[in-house]
């Protein structure tokens, strides 16, 4: 039966599968020029799908927002270099986002043994990178469940670039997220290519909670 409002079977369309779902939005340069307008335009996006959140008795936790961007090359690459460590080209590194137990003690084991898993998969560790965050504008659900947020950036074996490193990335967060997942660690994403920013926050939220996404 079709329902109400959408247009009937066809094709690999069946409106039974519709369903009310958390909203997405797209914003793309389609010569694929790198431009934090793009960054801008996809926040207003978000703030635009608001009302796809929810939020419980403490109205500034949200249950989650959050935005997949091109790795920050130029970003990263500046912040280290005045750390003296230098960065591959673009799309010959691996960024991962990760979240860790706040635990000092504990955070610091978990970075050791996901360096080991690296490690074991070819792959060298170039830095990791604590990211800047405001936690005093989340609300108190999400302040006392908060993790500390950390980035690590890899260089596999040598020569390995595009899709065959984009594959050994996503077989070391599987791995990372079997053997850790369930001491803390949550890989939102890892990546030769992208990034991703997201937490317990409403679209608000997101770009004062992230200083790097005004950047």
């Amino acid at each position: 039966m079709t329902k109400i409002g959408f247009p009937s079977k066809q094709g690999l369309y069946d409106p039974a599968y519709e369903h009310d779902a958390c909203g997405v939005g797209f914003i793309a340069n389609i010569h694929g020029k790198p431009s934090h307008t793009i960054i801008r335009e996809s926040l207003e996006v978000l703030l635009r799908l608001d009302h796809r959140g929810a939020a419980g008795a403490d109205p500034e936790s949200g249950d989650g927002a959050g935005i997949l961007l091109q790795i920050p090359h130029n970003l990263l690459e500046s912040q280290l270099r005045a750390e003296g460590i230098a960065l591959p080209a673009p799309g010959q590194y691996g960024l991962g986002m990760l979240f860790l137990p706040s635990n000092t003690e504990q955070r610091q084991k978990m970075e050791a043994q996901f360096s080991q898993l690296a490690a074991a998969e070819q792959f060298s560790i170039l830095a990791w990178r604590t990211v800047p965050v405001q936690p005093e504008l989340l609300g108190r659900t999400a302040r006392a469940a908060m993790p500390f947020i950390r980035q690590v950036l890899l260089q596999g074996p040598e020569g390995l670039t595009g899709e065959q490193l984009e594959r050994r990335l996503y077989v070391l967060r599987r791995l990372a997220e079997k053997a850790l997942g369930e001491a803390g660690l949550y890989a939102s994403s890892l990546s030769a290519r992208t990034v991703v920013y997201k937490g317990m926050l409403t679209p608000h939220q997101l770009p004062r909670f992230y200083p790097d996404l005004q950047d």
